[in-house]
């Protein structure tokens, strides 16, 4: 099974809480004002990449790394191979933070099933669409303030 991964940062401590490895994923559709990756919204840009060899790269980062996180692009267009791929992360103890311009009850309602198994994964979402025009006071770790930081083992959704 392969993933279309647009980029891989091993070390980063800005996509999320502590010191991570970052996937980014190819593929989006929301096409933001303003997205900052806005070449890895084509479903064409990256490479396809078997999620073993993905899962091993994050391993060499263990344990420097407390946790992984999804990107994109639109981590939720890829959600069954990315599914597959959290519980391989899970198996290491590490946690996994998704940002994604669909919002969490749009998730809830599509009833996708691909895309509500790769949720059951996550430990944080960061939900929402980019806004330009919302940029200044948008909250660490967002881009915009209508994202939202969601700690889904808090708020219990399944």
């Amino acid at each position: 099974m392969k993933l279309r991964v647009a980029g891989f940062l091993d070390n980063t401590m800005v996509n999320g809480k502590g010191l991570r490895s970052t996937l980014f994923l190819s593929g989006c559709n929301h096409n933001c004002e303003g997205c900052q990756n806005k070449e890895m919204q084509s479903f064409q840009y990256g490479d396809d990449v078997e999620l073993e060899k993905i899962n091993e790269r994050i391993k060499r980062n263990i344990p420097l790394i407390s946790g992984v996180t999804f990107s994109g692009g639109e981590p939720f267009e890829q959600a069954k191979e990315l599914t597959e791929l959290a519980k391989k992360i899970k198996e290491e103890n590490l946690d996994i933070w998704c940002y994604t311009g669909y919002t969490i009850e749009e998730i809830l309602k599509s009833n996708d099933e691909y895309k509500l198994n790769l949720l059951k994964q996550l430990d944080v979402l960061v939900d929402g669409k980019f806004n330009k025009h919302l940029v200044e006071g948008a909250l660490k770790y967002t881009g915009s303030r209508n994202q939202r930081i969601i700690n889904l083992k808090e708020v219990n959704i399944f």
